[in-house]
């Protein structure tokens, strides 16, 4: 399989997985849409009145976060790095397409509002750190790695997970408030 070297080229295998996600939604599994789950009035309320604690909160995030990231860090340095930037693409882009469908289905445009603000302002410090990782991977040997490469991702997480933890929590609750 020939892979193209262009960063508009990692879009080509997300948007499939994009596409294969909203489909899963609305024809493959009806017992899916009537399970809202995260987007039922009940867990928003819920949320909305939950207390986070930081420290708990970060240990759960470190676990959550930290396990794909090294993961996929760790396969970037393995014969297995390209096809594991397609799978990751192809699964993110899935689990997008599901998530913003049931976010459509069940509450509209606020949904998707919901989802935005449920990623923000944290994603602007992911996206780039595994940005850094997938275009290393996807272009191995052209590109290399190197010691400004890793105190790029590193601070890009770190970061990330900071405004997971203090700042995401609180425009969620400002948010959920207005529903």
């Amino acid at each position: 399989m020939k892979i193209f070297h262009t960063k508009k080229q990692l879009l080509a295998f997300y948007m499939p997985g994009f596409l294969f996600g909203i489909l899963y939604v609305n024809l493959a599994d009806k017992q899916l849409g009537a399970d809202l789950g995260i987007f039922s009035e009940y867990f928003l309320k819920q949320y909305r009145m939950t207390e986070i604690i930081a420290a708990e909160y970060l240990w759960y995030l470190l676990r959550s976060r930290m396990i794909p990231f090294l993961a996929l860090l760790g396969l970037a340095f393995t014969k297995f790095r390209k096809i594991s930037v397609i799978l990751f693409l192809i699964w993110t882009g899935f689990s997008s397409g599901v998530l913003m469908s049931m976010a459509v289905f069940s509450m509209g445009i606020r949904g998707i509002i919901l989802c935005i603000v449920g990623i923000m302002p944290q994603f602007l410090f992911y996206i780039p750190a595994y940005l850094v990782v997938l275009w290393y991977s996807y272009t191995h040997p052209r590109g290399q790695w190197n010691i400004q490469k890793s105190i790029f991702t590193g601070l890009m997480v770190l970061l990330g997970l900071i405004m997971e933890v203090y700042v995401n929590p609180l425009l969620m609750k400002v948010f959920l408030g207005t529903l």
